[in-house]
């Protein structure tokens, strides 16, 4: 069995606004059908689907979804776009663009920083993390 999971991501009928939205976002971004109802685009080669369904549901911090970054030219372009147009920012890396969809922009090093063999080292870069909101890779590194 070869089925695909995907996340459909509900909107007050926004769906089609929201998949343009991320399409400039996202180099790699397309959207690849669309109807009244329902929107499918891709990030990134990652499938997504934008479903028109009305006000009833919202979305929360308990789904969000992570962009590695390798660089922070990366990291600040993310956050910057996500965050535009009244979008919010949060703490350790998490955002809110302006749909209300939870992000968290990191770097791809984060696991590698925070698991340092040396607690000690650790236990600043965690530190340091918990103060920011965009994460600043040379501050990690450096702490």
């Amino acid at each position: 069995m070869n089925n695909d999971i995907y996340p459909c991501l509900w909107f007050d009928g926004k769906a089609k606004e929201a998949a343009e939205f991320y399409c400039t976002v996202f180099k790699n971004a397309k959207i690849t059908s669309e109807n009244p109802l329902v929107v499918m685009f891709e990030l990134n080669g990652k499938k997504f689907m934008g479903l028109n369904g009305g006000p009833m549901f919202k979305f929360n911090e308990a789904v969000s979804f992570v962009v590695d970054c390798e660089t922070q030219e990366e990291i600040d372009h993310y956050w910057s776009k996500l965050t535009t147009d009244g979008g919010e920012e949060s703490m350790c890396g998490w955002l809110k663009d302006k749909y209300g969809v939870s992000w968290q922009i990191v770097p791809r090093i984060i696991g590698q920083l925070i698991s340092n063999p040396d607690k000690e080292k650790a236990g600043r870069i965690m530190q340091a993390l918990m103060k920011m909101k965009k994460l600043d890779i040379a501050t990690l590194q450096n702490a």
